[in-house]
This record gives C-alpha cells, structure tokens and sequence, in this order.
C-alpha cells in the first residue's frame, strides 16, 4: 500500500473532466506538461475490466499526479477491490461515475441511471472507504429523465455524503436516458449552473466542483466565485493550450510560469522515444496532441503534418519536432506578409 503521506494533496480547484477514448495514459501525459497543477481523471474503467481483464487498464506515469480513478461500476464488494488495487497502484482518488448516460453503461446498472438508486451509491461509498483512506467522490448529473432537478438533486447528495463523500462533481445538465443519445445528452439539456450553486449553499462542508460548456479561463474564475473547483473535458480536448495558464491563474503559483508550445513539443518527443520502446505507436500519442496550435497561424498544417505522416512514420518520435519545424515555416511567413502589408 502507498503510504498516504506520499501521494499528491488533491486540490479540485480545476480538472480535466474523464473522457472515454480521450483521457488515456498518453492524453493526461500530454496535459501534463502543460500544468502541474492540474487534477486529470482517467477515462472511465470499470469494474469488470479491472478485476478481469486480460490488460493493464490502470498503468500511469507518476508525472501524471495528481491522479483520479473513474470507476465504473455498481456492486459494493467489486467496487471496494477495485479502489484498493488503485489505492496500491498509487491513485490519488477514485471517483464513481454517476454520470454517463450511454445505453452500454445502464445496461451494465452503473452511470447516470444511479442517481435513481441513491442508496446503491451510498452502499458502494461505504464498502471502498472501509478498505482504502484515499478520498472516494462522486461524478454526477443535477438529475436524470423525470427526475426533480433541484429536491432530487439534494436528496441524492445527502444520502451519499451520509456515507462519507465530501466531494460531488456536479454536470449541469439532466441526463435524458430515454430518448437521446450520449452525444445529445452532452448539449441538447439546458445547462443550470444555478442549480449546482444551490447545492453548494445547500450542503457548504462538501466539496461541490461544477462541469458542463465551461469554455475559458474566465469562466472558471466566475465558477469558482459560487463553487469549489471546475472541469473542462472537450474544450480542453480541443483547444489544451488553455492549460497552460491554469497554474499561475487559477491556482496562483508564481513558481510555474507558462509553458511555451516548443516545450511541450520537445517534452512529448523524449515521452515518445521511451514508449516506442514499450510497444506504442507514434500516433497512439499524436493523436492527443493535434490541438497543440489550435488557433494559430500554422495550426491546420500542425494537424495535416501528424495526421499523414504518423501511418508513415509510426516509429519515428522525431515527427513532433518535424512538424514543429514545418509551423515555424508557417508563422514566420505570416508574419512576414502581415509585415509587408
């Protein structure tokens, strides 16, 4: 077991949201080196997966710290082995996924169709904290089909923290189980960040962040006037040099100043050289990494570079600093035209 005075002190000021097929060892490596601050959640692993399956779904860099576990599952004594293995595996936290909407994850009784069934939660919470004393938290919607947003939404958290769990990620929107698809249960509900403020009034000992079309850095500073931390997923995902002004913003450490792209490009070319050797691929990484000039001048010839010369090249860690080379070509021809013009 890690001892508990050895793990990383997880402040939920701001996180990077589980992403299903996103957030893997690769993507929350890549986030790094662009804050050290940052909270970054694996993508969600189920219970299943961890204690039978054939691969090592919970492998992570120790530069990845502080870490979460997404859990998946529904059954207590499943739930309580699997936070223990991660607790052994070094995991910061583990948090239960109360909120994913897919058809696969309800028919496997666990995601967002738990908040019906708060005391299967409650009894989950309770059968991990009696094995592991790292923090278990919950991840949730403000409520799900029919269900009242706001009296609902309170009884679900009181009967879980009763349990032990200090810490609710709360996703502004309902998560319509019958009748849309995940992809439109991740815009089409009407978000209502009120409704997650009025939680934090509600219960002001818990530990309440707020998730949901959070899409800058201001917006995250006006969250965090009403609650305790806020997660991003897809603008990140998108757009991850946003991070990169995360450590001295929004947790005000002086000491970190801003990573440049080159950094980065160079960070992920050594990351790179040591996981050819393990087995990966090239793109495996590369993939995580095609926002890294989102909104620049030389972005599109950035993602073109990696995406035709990856397939080719799958072998070769040298591609980042190749491509880098080619945006450098770019941006200084932009600026010589905005120069002459």
């Amino acid at each position: 077991m890690i001892p508990s005075n050895a793990r990383k002190t997880v402040d939920h000021r701001f996180a990077v949201a589980p992403m299903l097929d996103w957030t893997d060892r690769h993507c929350r490596y890549f986030l790094r080196q662009l804050s050290e601050e940052t909270v970054l959640y694996t993508e969600m692993v189920t219970t299943g997966a961890i204690l039978h399956g054939k691969g090592d779904y919970l492998a992570f860099d120790d530069a990845e710290h502080p870490i979460v576990l997404q859990l998946g599952g529904s059954e207590p004594d499943a739930m309580a082995k699997c936070a223990l293995i991660a607790q052994q595996r070094g995991y910061d936290e583990v948090n239960i996924n109360v909120g994913c909407p897919s058809d696969r994850v309800k028919n496997g009784s666990f995601g967002a169709c738990l908040m019906s069934t708060p005391e299967v939660v409650s009894d989950c919470v309770d059968a991990m904290k009696s094995v592991v004393d790292i923090p278990i938290s919950v991840k949730c919607r403000i409520g799900i089909d029919e269900m009242d947003e706001e009296q609902g939404l309170f009884e679900f958290v009181d009967k879980i923290r009763h349990a032990g769990c200090k810490h609710f990620i709360v996703h502004a929107r309902k998560a319509w189980l019958q009748g849309l698809s995940p992809k439109q249960n991740r815009d089409i509900p009407p978000l209502n960040y009120a409704r997650v403020y009025n939680l934090k009034k509600q219960f002001p000992d818990l530990e309440i962040s707020i998730n949901g079309g959070i899409k800058s850095l201001d917006d995250v500073g006006q969250h965090l006037e009403h609650v305790d931390g806020v997660m991003l997923g897809r603008e990140v995902y998108t757009n991850p040099f946003i991070l990169a002004d995360v450590d001295q913003r929004i947790f005000s450490n002086r000491d970190n100043p801003p990573k440049t792209r080159e950094h980065v490009v160079n960070q992920m070319t050594e990351y790179t050289e040591r996981q050819l050797s393990k087995g990966a691929k090239v793109w495996f990484i590369a993939r995580h990494m095609l926002g890294l000039f989102h909104g620049q001048a030389g972005g599109k010839i950035w993602r073109r570079f990696l995406t035709q010369e990856c397939p080719q090249n799958n072998r070769n860690p040298a591609i980042f600093r190749d491509a880098f080379e080619q945006v450098k070509l770019a941006q200084q021809k932009a600026l010589t035209f905005s120069q002459n013009n």
